[in-house]
């Protein structure tokens, strides 16, 4: 765990770049990666010293027409070549199911099967702490994220980590650092009280808003939109997706959020750049801490099918207040509201 490391994808970027050497391939096995993770693969805005500038190769195997993995793909998709398997656990900004820690297994159990040397890596942002095991459990060699997400507890200013194997890990810290020097060095500014303290409570937290994400899929459903996940299915991650369908509906719907924060109510969320990003995304982060996302937070990219991404919540009684002011921004589905059944 290093505050050095300034966000989940800057710490899973120390990962392939410590893992993969040139003339190596890196194999997604869960679709397209995460937006921010494009550039740091050479998928866009390249000549920025990306794996790709490094002629490490890339492949992915695409998901199910319904969103799930393509598991007669993944077991014949690994070869000599695939150094590292990337297993995105949580949909990030895609309409998919997030992986669960069996799921995981199966994965793993699928690669070694067919290249033993391949490291299986887990992006493991935004599912800490959701299952009674996480990756590193069943077989997978590094896993990665942030600390202003699950396991932070709301109290880290800013960092992340990297689990597994100890060579592993030491090669991500080399990236991080300096070779020699790996993970013995890096100050922690007197935050090591935040990051032991917030690690405590991160269990709690992710509980709150695990409960958070049900109330908003049961409402959102009842007035006709689609979620993802559907209310009561156990939860794979603290992610909670509803499909708007209209960039209006988007930006009223993060406005009525950003109202209801603890800080910065008084700001309107507006489309704009976020550096990693293809597309514009609104976001409400009221947060007392910046980009906080164990705190209540909500924001999309720009584009069809213009769905909302609500993260996090300390408790389960302020998701209920500012989803009362959501319902009343952005109202019933249009379909929903002719049958006259919300």
């Amino acid at each position: 765990m290093r505050v050095q490391l300034v966000s989940g994808t800057h710490a899973i970027a120390c990962a392939l770049f410590g893992v993969l050497r040139p003339g190596d391939e890196l194999l997604a096995v869960a679709g397209s990666p995460y937006d921010t993770l494009e550039p740091t693969i050479g998928l866009r805005d390249r000549a920025q010293g990306s794996l790709a500038d490094f002629n490490i190769a890339y492949r992915q195997i695409p998901l199910t027409d319904e969103g799930g993995l393509n598991w007669e793909a993944l077991g014949v998709g690994v070869t000599k070549k695939t150094r590292l398997a990337l297993i995105q656990r949580s949909c990030g900004y895609s309409w998919r199911q997030s992986l669960s820690v069996a799921e995981i297994a199966e994965v793993v159990r699928l690669v070694k099967q067919q290249n033993p040397e391949t490291v299986c890596f887990v992006d493991n942002c935004y599912g800490e702490f959701i299952e009674t095991a996480e990756p590193t459990a069943v077989g997978v060699d590094l896993m990665a994220g942030s600390l202003i997400k699950n396991p932070g507890g709301t109290l880290v200013t800013a960092g992340g980590y990297l689990a597994g194997r100890a060579d592993l890990v030491e090669l991500a810290c080399c990236r991080l650092t300096a070779p020699g020097i790996g993970r013995s060095g890096g100050a922690t500014f007197g935050q090591n009280r935040l990051l032991f303290q917030g690690l405590f409570l991160a269990p709690q937290m992710v509980a709150e808003a695990v409960k958070g994400s049900h109330l908003i899929a049961y409402v959102f459903e009842q007035l006709g939109y689609a979620v993802n996940p559907p209310p009561l299915v156990p939860r794979r991650d603290v992610i909670q997706a509803i499909r708007l369908g209209s960039s209006e509906k988007l930006i009223a719907f993060c406005r009525a959020i950003q109202r209801n924060s603890p800080v910065d109510s008084y700001l309107d969320p507006v489309p704009g750049p976020m550096p990693g990003y293809e597309s514009q995304l609104v976001m409400a982060g009221g947060t007392f801490i910046d980009g906080s996302t164990s705190e209540f937070s909500a924001d999309g990219p720009l584009r069809e099918p213009y769905v909302v991404f609500c993260q996090g919540g300390t408790h389960w009684t302020h998701v209920s207040l500012a989803l009362e002011a959501a319902m009343e921004a952005v109202g019933p589905h249009e379909d929903c509201s002719k049958r006259g059944k919300c």
